[in-house]
Formats: C-alpha cells, sequence, structure tokens
C-alpha cells in the first residue's frame, strides 16, 4: 500500500468499514511507515475534536473564541495548498 492510498482509505479504516484483506494492508503500512503513522494519530485527534465541536452545537452550547489567530491563519493557509496528486 502506497502512502496516498492509505490516505484514501484513512476514514474507512477508522468507521470499522475496511475488509479484512485492506486492513491488514493498511495496519502493515502503518506498522512500516512512520510517516503514516504519525498522520493517523493526528487525523484520530482531528476527527475527535470534530465530533466534539458537532456535539456542542447539537446541544446549543457555542465554541470557545479563544482560538488563537495563527492557527486559524495556518488552517485557511493548509486549506489553500493544492493536494499533490
Amino acid at each position: 500500500m502506497t502512502c496516498k492510498e492509505f490516505v484514501d482509505f484513512m476514514m474507512t479504516y477508522l468507521d470499522g468499514e475496511l475488509p479484512e484483506a485492506e486492513r491488514a494492508r493498511f495496519e502493515a503500512h502503518l506498522k512500516d511507515c512512520t510517516c503514516c503513522l504519525h498522520f493517523m494519530e493526528t487525523y484520530r485527534q482531528a476527527v475527535a475534536m470534530g465530533k466534539k465541536c458537532h456535539n456542542c452545537e447539537e446541544d446549543g452550547q457555542t465554541l470557545s473564541s479563544n482560538v488563537p489567530e495563527h492557527l486559524i491563519q495556518a488552517i485557511l493557509a493548509a486549506r489553500r495548498r493544492p493536494t499533490p496528486d
């Protein structure tokens, strides 16, 4: 499995919907590639934070406005970057 394929399967893997053969390939790549391991860890954190924010909005709570401006700018800059093929 390539790193590109790995990224394509991340959400399916986290949802537990990856077929057994693909899951084995995914986990083997995760074991061998420290870059993808780190990416997966940060991806899990981002998904958890997104779910937490979504739950706050459903409960009528507001999110903290104490997000540092440099973080907001970094996220916006990353979104504007073209994705590698």
